[in-house]
């Protein structure tokens, strides 16, 4: 099986001299296609900056993100935003849906910010919501819908332009214990019928169990 996505020598820091602080310290990491993964270890450890530098929504200090053998650092910040937004899907801990639109016009939000039309995003919109157990909840808005709810509305989101890697970042952290389950079920069975890349960074050690693989992170390193 190809590697979907490889971190190379990875290095993240911030500030200098006193202020300085190594937040990665050469990570390398591969991804397979169609694997789940748990990143883990203690706060401060590096797992969500790891997260970031993966979906490129930061540059890292020195080493390489390749996305299918490409470095993808390498492109110019116009086209790593084109790339992000075609290739990676988020979602976040704080499931950052726009309070004055429907659950269908926050799932469209990305095609639309990609150039499609509304009429060619509505479906696959609606297919999404229907697939994450909410096609009663289409023209509901965030503040009609549980949390379990607008969780699962972000996933649809994530997923409306048929990325080939998923990054999640404590998706689960904000949610009681039945409801945790419920979001990775989604999760799970997204990635059985998608074959779509998982990566989540969780402090919640019964999610990590059911992935394929745990990495866990200390102090800017991989465990090994």
């Amino acid at each position: 099986m190809s590697n979907i996505i490889e971190v190379v020598d990875l290095c993240k820091t911030y500030g200098a001299g006193d202020t300085r602080v190594d937040v990665l310290r050469g990570v390398n990491l591969a991804v397979a296609e169609g694997e789940t993964i748990a990143l883990v270890g203690a706060s401060g450890a590096g797992k969500s900056t790891l997260l970031h530098l993966m979906g490129t929504l930061d540059r890292p200090s020195s080493g390489s993100v390749l996305f299918g053998g490409e470095d993808v650092f390498r492109k110019s910040d116009m086209d790593l935003a084109a790339f992000r937004n075609r290739s990676i899907g988020f979602v976040f801990q704080f499931h950052h849906l726009l309070p004055e639109f429907t659950a269908e016009e926050n799932v469209m939000m990305p095609a639309l910010i990609g150039g499609m039309k509304r009429s060619a995003a509505l479906g696959p919109a609606r297919e999404l919501l229907s697939e994450v157990g909410l096609a009663h909840r289409l023209t509901h808005k965030p503040g009609e819908l549980s949390g379990g709810e607008q969780q699962r509305v972000a996933i649809a989101r994530a997923l409306v332009l048929s990325p080939r890697l998923l990054l999640a970042d404590e998706p689960t952290g904000n949610l009681d214990m039945k409801t945790s389950d419920e979001v990775h079920e989604t999760l799970s069975e997204i990635n059985r019928k998608r074959g779509l890349t998982l990566v989540v960074v969780t402090h919640n050690e019964r999610l990590a169990s059911r992935m394929g693989r745990t990495v866990r992170l200390v102090d800017g390193r991989i465990e090994v």
